[in-house]
C-alpha cells in the first residue's frame, strides 16, 4: 500500500548497503530535483531532498510491486542510466467510494560517474534488488499453502476474441500487455478461432514449453482447457499445470471468486481485470477443486464452477442473445424468465459433506462408474409419494444388484490425491463416491422429498458472476460442492429479492422457506420434465440424469 511516512531515516552509507540499500538519484525530467531512495526487504522509501518543510517522503510496499527494469536513455550522449519500478497499490477511486489497484510508476536517473556502463550496472543492481525483494513480498493469505511460478515464467495466453462484448483482445492489449512486460513475464498469445479450439490445443500441446496456461475470456474457455488437459494420456501431470484467468467475458465468475478469496475490496470490470493481472504477475499458485460430472450417455466432463438446472440455466443460455450488452445480459435474462416462471419436475439426492468418509492414508480402488439409460436411479422406496409412473420407471432397475459393489463404490475413502485405476495402457480417475447411474444411491445419501423445483444449482466457487456472491464462505479448494435448490411455490417477487440479495451475499439471511442450501461431496439429479436445460460451467450439456463428485485440490490455480 502506498502511504506517507515521516519517520527519520537511520544513517546510511551513500549509494551502498548499511542494513538497507541506499542511493541518491535525480528526477528523470529535471536534474535539479534529487531523491534519496532506500530499499528494505519490505518497502521502497523515496524522499525528495529539499530544504523546504513538508511531507516529502513516500513509502511503497513491495507486495504491490510487479517488477523493475534498468535501461539506457534514448540519447546516446546521455551518460546516465535509468531504473523504473512498477507498483499497483490500492488508492481511492476517482469517481466512486472505495479503493482499487492503480498503476504507479517510479523512475530514477543514475549518473554517479561519467562512465555510462558503470551507471547502467548500478541501475541494474537496483532493479535486480527491487525485483528480488518484491517476489518475496507477494501477498499471502494466512493458512494457505502456495507454490510459485517458475521465473522467468513462460506463459501461454489463450484469448477468445468473441467473449463478452467481443472486447477481450482489446482489454488484453489495453490493460494486461504492459503489465506483463513490466513484470518480465514472457508469453505467447493464442487467439482461439472456433469452439473447442483451446480444448484441442492443450490436449496435444507440449506442456513442457509452458509454466502456466492463462485464459483471457469468460469461464467457458477455461472449461475447454481443463477438459482438454484431462483428456490427455498424461492427465495426472498435465492437470498440475498452473491455470490463470483474466476476465474478458460476461460472467467472469472464477475471476470474481479469486479476487474475493484474496480478501480484497470488491472490484468489477477493468478493476477486476487489473486485480487478476496483478496476481498473475506475482505468480502465487494455490489449489483448485475439480468436479467430475457424469452424463447418461457415459460421457464424463470436468467442472470448476457450477452445475445448474432450471432458472439459472435458463437465464444463462437464453440471455446469450443479449451478449452485446455485456454483464447486464444476465439481469435482462432474469427479468424475462421471471415473467414466465417455470417449474421443473425431477429427483435430487446428495451425499452430505458430514457423511463423506474421512481421508485415510491408503487408497481403495473402485470400479469406474458408468451410466446407462434414463431408467430411474432413485429406488421407489426412497422417494416419498412416488407416483405409479415413477414406480414403473424404478422397477426397471435390476433389484438383484450386488449390494457389496454399491457399498464399496460409495463408501470408498476419499483422498486429497485422486484415486486412479490402471490398465496396461492408461490410468483413469476413479469417482469413488458415485455408483453408476443405473444403480440406487447408497443409504448414506439424502434423497430430497420435493420433486417440483424452480432451480437446482451446485456451485464450487464463491461467485456465480461478477455481481453474484453466491457462497460467501466458499474457497477454491474447500473440497465442497455447495448445493442450492429452490422449490416450487416461491413468488416472482421473492425470487427476485433472492437474486438482488445475492449481489451482497446476504440471500441466505432472507429466511426464504423455499431456498435450501447444503454442503455436499456428491450429488445426483434426474429430471422428469421432458423439456429443460442443464449447464456445466455455463455450457449446455446433454439433458437427462446427471451426477457429480468433487475431487479436492486436483488442479493448480494462480491466485492471491
Amino acid at each position: 500500500m502506498e502511504k506517507d511516512a515521516s519517520a527519520p531515516d537511520p544513517s546510511r552509507q551513500r549509494n551502498g548497503f548499511s542494513g538497507v540499500l541506499y542511493g541518491e538519484f535525480t528526477d528523470t525530467l529535471n536534474d535539479g530535483v534529487r531523491y534519496s531512495v532506500s530499499l528494505t526487504e519490505s518497502a521502497l522509501t523515496i524522499q525528495r531532498i529539499s530544504s523546504s518543510p513538508g511531507r516529502t517522503k513516500v513509502v511503497f510496499d513491495l507486495s504491490d510491486c510487479v517488477g523493475c527494469r534498468a535501461y539506457r536513455g534514448p540519447d546516446n550522449a546521455d551518460i546516465g542510466a535509468y531504473f523504473t519500478a512498477y507498483f499497483y497499490p490500492f488508492k481511492r477511486r476517482w469517481m466512486s467510494a472505495g479503493v482499487a489497484r492503480q498503476r504507479v510508476e517510479q523512475c530514477f536517473r543514475v549518473a554517479l560517474v561519467q562512465d555510462p556502463l558503470v551507471n547502467l550496472r548500478e541501475a541494474e543492481r537496483w532493479a535486480h534488488a527491487i525485483r528480488d525483494a518484491s517476489v518475496l513480498q507477494a501477498p499471502r493469505r494466512d493458512g494457505v499453502v502456495y507454490t510459485e511460478l517458475r521465473r522467468p515464467c513462460r506463459t501461454m495466453i489463450l484469448v477468445n476474441p468473441h467473449s463478452g462484448r467481443g472486447q477481450a483482445l482489446q482489454l488484453f492489449t489495453g490493460h494486461i500487455q504492459a503489465m506483463l512486460t513490466e513484470a518480465s513475464v514472457s508469453y505467447t498469445l493464442v487467439i482461439t478461432e472456433h469452439q473447442n479450439h483451446a480444448r484441442e490445443l492443450v490436449r496435444n500441446a507440449d506442456l513442457s514449453q509452458w509454466d502456466a496456461l492463462v485464459i483471457m475470456s469468460g469461464d467457458g474457455l477455461l472449461f475447454e482447457v481443463i477438459n482438454g488437459l484431462m483428456e490427455r494420456e498424461d492427465w495426472q501431470q498435465a492437470i498440475q499445470t498452473p491455470l490463470g484467468i483474466l476476465p474478458g467475458g460476461s460472467g467472469n465468475a472464477l475471476a470474481a471468486s479469486i479476487h474475493n478469496y484474496s480478501q480484497l475490496p470488491p472490484a468489477w470490470n477493468e478493476e477486476l481485470l487489473l486485480s487478476c493481472g496483478f496476481m498473475l504477475c506475482k505468480g502465487l499458485v494455490g489449489s483448485l477443486d475439480l468436479v467430475s460430472v457424469h452424463l447418461a450417455s457415459r460421457q464424463r466432463l470436468f467442472s470448476f464452477l457450477s452445475l445448474a438446472w432450471g432458472f439459472v440455466a435458463d437465464v444463462d443460455i437464453e440471455s446469450e442473445k443479449y451478449r452485446h450488452v455485456g454483464a447486464i445480459r444476465f439481469l435482462m435474462g432474469t427479468l424475462v424468465r421471471l415473467a414466465s416462471l417455470r417449474v421443473y419436475q425431477g429427483r435430487l439426492a446428495y451425499l452430505p459433506a458430514k457423511e463423506a468418509p474421512k481421508p485415510q492414508k491408503k487408497n481403495v480402488k473402485a470400479t469406474h462408474p458408468t451410466s446407462t439409460s434414463l431408467c430411474s436411479s432413485f429406488p421407489c422406496h426412497l422417494i416419498p409419494n412416488a407416483s405409479p409412473k415413477q414406480s414403473s420407471l424404478t422397477n426397471c432397475i435390476d433389484m438383484n444388484i450386488n449390494q457389496n459393489s454399491i457399498t464399496n463404490s460409495s463408501n470408498v475413502i476419499t483422498n486429497m490425491r485422486p484415486e486412479t485405476q490402471s490398465n496396461n495402457k492408461t490410468t483413469s480417475l476413479v469417482d469413488s463416491l458415485l455408483p453408476s447411474l443405473d444403480q440406487q444411491v447408497p443409504e448414506n445419501w439424502t434423497v430430497v422429498n420435493e420433486e417440483d423445483f424452480v432451480l437446482v444449482l451446485a456451485i464450487y466457487q464463491s461467485h456465480l458472476a461478477e455481481d453474484l456472491w453466491t457462497v460467501p464462505g466458499a474457497m477454491a479448494d474447500d473440497g465442497l460442492i455447495h448445493l442450492f435448490y429452490v422449490t416450487a411455490g416461491i413468488s416472482r417477487p421473492a425470487l427476485l429479492r433472492l437474486f438482488l440479495a445475492m449481489e451482497r451475499g446476504s440471500h441466505l439471511a432472507c429466511g426464504c422457506p423455499h431456498l435450501v442450501y447444503e454442503k455436499v461431496r456428491a450429488l445426483r439429479l434426474e429430471p422428469i420434465s421432458q423439456q429443460g436445460m442443464i449447464t456445466v460451467d455455463g455450457e449446455v450439456v446433454e439433458y437427462g440424469p446427471i451426477q457429480a463428485q468433487v475431487h479436492p485440490g486436483m488442479a493448480k490455480l494462480i491466485c492471491g
